[in-house]
């Protein structure tokens, strides 16, 4: 199985469980990482036969800030699902979301959590 990757997206969201981040909102950062047989597009070199990670993108900021949630874990979950949803060549994404302007009174770089689901595990969403 290949990978694609896109690395450091940055999207203004409005997620987490105190007040001023739903109502001001922060930078989040994500690392994604989709595996897809990309042996066809290798040959081809055509868009069509392979995951379009400008379409993805997309995907992503949408699922992203379509609602506002407390947890990240349950942000990037809902961005995971949509991906495998709306794009049936990926067989599985891992997603990195982090929050660098987390509310703790200490100094770090960022708060994150990883997550990885398959089609299989998402009840093979989008075949």
């Amino acid at each position: 199985m290949d990978k694609l990757y896109i690395r450091g997206l940055e999207i203004f969201a409005y997620h987490g469980v105190n007040p001023e981040e739903k109502q001001d909102g922060q930078h989040f950062f994500m690392d994604v990482t989709m595996w897809a047989d990309l042996s066809r597009p290798r040959q081809t070199d055509r868009l069509e036969d392979t995951v379009n990670y400008a379409a993805v993108r997309k995907t992503i900021h949408r699922a992203f800030t379509a609602e506002s949630y407390d947890l990240i874990e349950r942000a990037a979950q809902s961005v995971c699902e949509a991906v495998l949803e709306e794009h049936p060549k990926v067989e599985k994404i891992g997603l990195v979301l982090k929050k660098p302007e987390a509310p703790m009174n200490a100094s770090f770089d960022y708060v994150a959590v990883e997550v990885e689901l398959s089609r299989r595990e998402n009840g093979g969403t989008g075949q």
